[in-house]
C-alpha cells in the first residue's frame, strides 16, 4: 500500500498566505462613508418605498469615521484610524422623494494611518470617481451605498505583493443604517462588496468579496449648529 502525505508549506508560505487574507480584508474599509447616487437601499422595493427627506436642503455635510473601521477575516485585522468623505443635500425639492430615497454625490473617502495584525505587509488605498449616497427612511432608516466600477484599490507590499479592486466589473452597492442625532450617525454591518485581486504568491486570487464594519458621524458644514437629518 502506497502511503500519501499532505504537503508542508513552509512558515514563509504560511505567512505569505495568511498576509494576502488579509488584504482582502483591507477592501472593507474603503466603502465605509460613500457611494454613487445610483444607490438603492436593501428592504422596501421602490415602487412601495415610503417618502423620504434629507434637511437641511442644500446644506453641505461631512462624514468623519468615529474610532476606528476594522475587518476581520479570521485571525486577520485590518484597522483603519482615520477616513472622511464630504458632499452635499440636494436643494429643494431634490431633497424630498414622495415613494423612494434621495440620492447625492459624494467626493472619494480618503483613509490613513491603517495597519494590519500581520507583520511585514504594508497597504496603500487610492480611491477614484464620482461616489455618493441614497437615503431611505424607514424602520431603520437605510443607506444605499454605491462604489463606482474600479473605484477603491488596495495594492499590498512586503510579504505579498497583491492588488485587490472594489466593484471590478460593474458599480457594486452595499447597505448601512442611519440614526438622526446630534450630530447624526451612519454604520455599517458586515457589509459585503465585490472584490478581484490579482498579484502573485500569497495572494487570494479566489476571492470574489469582502466584509467590514465601521461607523461615521456626520455634521452640517453650512450651518455647524444645524443636524443633518432624515425624515418621512
Amino acid at each position: 500500500m502506497t502511503m500519501t502525505h499532505p504537503t508542508r508549506r513552509t512558515p514563509r508560505q504560511r505567512a505569505l498566505r495568511t498576509a494576502g487574507t488579509g488584504v482582502v480584508a483591507a477592501l472593507g474599509l474603503a466603502l465605509a462613508v460613500t457611494s454613487p447616487a445610483t444607490a438603492q437601499p436593501a428592504g422596501t422595493p421602490s415602487a412601495a418605498a415610503p417618502a423620504t427627506t434629507v434637511s437641511p436642503a442644500g446644506h453641505g455635510f461631512t462624514a468623519t469615521l468615529s474610532g476606528k473601521a476594522t475587518f476581520k477575516a479570521g485571525s486577520v485585522t485590518v484597522t483603519c484610524k482615520t477616513s472622511v468623505s464630504s458632499g452635499q443635500v440636494p436643494a429643494a425639492p431634490g431633497n424630498q422623494n414622495p415613494a423612494g430615497p434621495v440620492s447625492s454625490s459624494t467626493t472619494p473617502a480618503t483613509y490613513g494611518s491603517c495597519t494590519t495584525s500581520m507583520p511585514g505587509v504594508a497597504a496603500t488605498v487610492t480611491t477614484t470617481g464620482t461616489w455618493g449616497v441614497a437615503m431611505q427612511y424607514g424602520t431603520p432608516v437605510t443607506a444605499g451605498l454605491t462604489i463606482p466600477v474600479g473605484g477603491f484599490v488596495l495594492q499590498t507590499s512586503g510579504l505579498a505583493s497583491c492588488t485587490v479592486t472594489a466593484a471590478p466589473t460593474s458599480a457594486a452597492t452595499v447597505n448601512g443604517s442611519w440614526t438622526n442625532g446630534a450630530p447624526s450617525s451612519l454604520a455599517f454591518t458586515n457589509a459585503s462588496v465585490p472584490v478581484k485581486v490579482v498579484g502573485g504568491f500569497g495572494c487570494p486570487t479566489s476571492s470574489t468579496s469582502s466584509t467590514f464594519n465601521a461607523a461615521y458621524t456626520v455634521s452640517d458644514t453650512t450651518d455647524p449648529a444645524a443636524q443633518i437629518t432624515v425624515t418621512g
